[in-house]
């Protein structure tokens, strides 16, 4: 998997940027996801856990 960065816009001189988690088909298939589908996510032991929603 790969974090891509993207710049959202600039504001009083200072960059803010989304990021964006690149999910192999093969892992979205196991998981029986879709592109578009809302997702929840929370953080738990400094570890990202992300789940339908």
């Amino acid at each position: 998997m790969r974090l891509i960065p993207q710049k959202s816009r600039d504001y009083k001189g200072k960059a803010y940027y989304k990021f964006f988690i690149v999910v192999p088909s093969k892992i979205m298939k196991q998981l029986g996801w879709k592109g578009g589908e809302e997702l929840e996510a929370e953080v738990k032991d400094k570890k990202l856990i992300i789940e339908k929603g």
